[in-house]
């Protein structure tokens, strides 16, 4: 368990990204990292994730993700259109 809280501390200090602790279908303890906006990006999702593994070794569980619609655009432009990306990871 403090190992846990431990990895929300870093996860907190870290910036944009968000962690929660979740639990798999088959049972295991997971992390599901938020790394959603405009200034985020996928490498960002898993910068977290190396960083709140011991070692940077972990499992991705499964990942979710919208970009916005060319429709939603401004003169071709993500202009404060979000996007949302979340990775599920399970730390080994």
């Amino acid at each position: 368990m403090n190992r846990l809280l431990a990895l929300f501390a870093v996860l907190a200090l870290g910036g944009c990204a968000s962690a929660t602790p979740t639990v798999l279908k088959n049972g295991k303890q997971g992390l599901s990292i938020d790394c959603s906006g405009a200034a985020a990006s996928w490498d960002a999702c898993y910068q977290k994730a190396a960083q709140a593994c011991d070692g940077g070794r972990y499992d991705i569980a499964g990942t979710a993700g919208t970009a916005p619609k060319d429709s939603d655009k401004t003169l071709g432009a993500d202009l404060g259109n979000y996007t949302s990306r979340t990775v599920t990871v399970v730390c080994k």
